[in-house]
């Protein structure tokens, strides 16, 4: 079974680039990048923390929409993102930005 991910790119203008990426569901995956950390959460349908990265993480979910899952991470507004990405899980979007 393959699965679906966007992954999201914040440009200067704080606007969003999404292109989709497919994955297998034995690809690889580990919680070093905010990819990694939304693919996790989207195989388990479990949003959740996962750590990694030495900055501030915020992980968000929506039934609606990647763009909604962006918008509904911790810190999303308040602080400058480094890092997004986005999956698709069996149940809605997932989410995980890091920022500096």
């Amino acid at each position: 079974m393959k699965y679906v991910a966007m992954v999201a790119i914040a440009l200067m203008s704080n606007t969003l680039f999404a292109q989709e990426v497919y994955y297998s569901r034995t690809s690889y995956t580990n919680n070093s990048t905010a990819q990694g950390v939304a693919e996790i959460q989207a195989r388990n349908c479990k949003m959740s923390h996962m750590g990694g990265n030495t900055g501030y993480e915020g992980v968000g979910y929506s039934s609606r929409s990647s763009d909604d899952a962006i918008k509904n991470c911790c810190y999303w507004g308040q602080r400058k993102p480094v890092e997004i990405g986005v999956a698709k899980g069996r149940n809605g979007w997932y989410a995980c930005v890091r920022y500096k």
